[in-house]
């Protein structure tokens, strides 16, 4: 009977991690797809670098993970669905100026609106990099943070790593990779949805998970008089 649970356990996971590498191709094929296409050439060298930074950690913290901490893997990353109905409709509403972001820079290479120079492309993919990372040392840290916003059962609130630096380190994270994306990309104009979709969708996150924290966790008021940024240091 142990054996055949320990059998079942390890199917599903090994399921959950074929599921998670599949994702990931279709997302790499539909984004470097739209990309090569809007730019009309697949010669886009600042596309292809772009992907191979966003994607090359992804699969080697995931394999990772699976290694070292299956049921992260197949608790966490799976969750992308928000449940509650603001927090769903911040999501959604999002999602279309973000998609509109990812088109333009594929535009702005095939008419030249841009000039990006290499340098700057290449800073951009360290902070986009360094964004991610930050992601991942977050979830490492806090076995709770996930790309929704929820509350479980045997939830805390966490004050170590990144946590005592500012409240929400992965939306940090996701900030520096969203708002250097476009240069990045090589393209000036994208930063505009970029930064407006990015800065409004965390702010609006933040203040209604929070709302929610307070409401579940009366110690989180302490913690916030303890750590007094939100998302960056000595701004906000």
């Amino acid at each position: 009977m142990t054996t055949k649970t320990t059998n079942k356990s390890k199917n599903v996971k090994n399921n959950v991690l074929l599921m998670i590498i599949i994702r990931l191709l279709f997302i790499i094929v539909f984004l470097s797809s739209i990309l090569c296409l809007t730019a009309g050439t697949i010669r886009y060298t600042e596309a292809w670098i772009y992907i191979l930074v966003l994607f090359v950690p992804a699969f080697i913290i995931i394999i990772w993970f699976y290694i070292k901490d299956p049921d992260f893997i197949v608790g966490r990353i799976l969750k992308r669905r928000e449940k509650e109905k603001t927090h769903r409709s911040i999501q959604n509403f999002f999602s279309i100026p973000l998609m509109i972001g990812f088109l333009i820079p594929g535009f702005d290479i095939r008419y030249s609106w841009s000039d990006v120079p290499l340098y700057i492309v290449l800073v951009a993919d360290l902070l986009v990099l360094l964004g991610y990372l930050i992601i991942v040392l977050s979830g490492k840290e806090n076995r709770h943070a996930t790309a929704i916003i929820q509350i479980e059962k045997d939830q805390k609130i966490i004050d170590t790593g990144p946590y005592r630096i500012v409240r929400h380190p992965m939306y940090t994270g996701g900030l520096l990779l969203m708002l250097f994306t476009p240069l990045a990309l090589g393209s000036y104009w994208a930063m505009i949805p970029f930064f407006v979709c990015t800065i409004s969708a965390l702010v609006l996150r933040i203040v209604n998970e929070e709302k929610l924290l307070i409401a579940n966790f009366p110690e989180y008021s302490d913690y916030c008089r303890k750590t007094k940024y939100r998302l960056i240091p000595f701004i906000w």
